[in-house]
């Protein structure tokens, strides 16, 4: 049976739940999203930052944290960003890191919208 984690982020207009627990894992997509619901469209940094801070935040409603992070998927409208998001990425994670995939998409849900990251997690307690 799944679980819906209630994250505090602002609940939007797709049909999604920021954060589920089923069978001990927690599943979580996070983009750059504000506390008013609005998306930061701003620089890539300020994008991952907010996208990151997200889904700290998403997994500490789960009871997790960064480090209970098995795999990670991140999704960037341009492959050329990658090494900007990894030298963010490593202020949030630290070795051993996450099993991780970075891929190019054409476009995200909203135009502007430069990276979106999906999360699975097995909180510490849960193992």
């Amino acid at each position: 049976m799944k679980q819906v984690i209630d994250t505090g982020l602002p609940s939007l207009s797709q049909p999604f739940s920021w954060a589920v627990r089923a069978g001990g894992l927690v599943f979580t997509t996070h983009g750059p999203v504000l506390a008013d619901g609005r998306i930061e469209l701003g620089p890539l940094a300020d994008q991952t930052r907010l996208t990151l801070d997200n889904l700290q935040r998403a997994l500490a409603a789960a009871g997790a944290g960064l480090q209970d992070v098995a795999q990670v998927l991140i999704y960037l409208t341009d492959i050329a960003d990658l090494p900007a998001v990894d030298a963010i990425y490593r202020e949030y994670f630290i070795a051993p890191y996450p099993n991780r995939s970075a891929v190019a998409v054409s476009a995200l849900a909203v135009p502007g919208m430069r990276i979106e990251i999906v999360a699975y997690a097995c909180p510490t307690a849960a193992t």
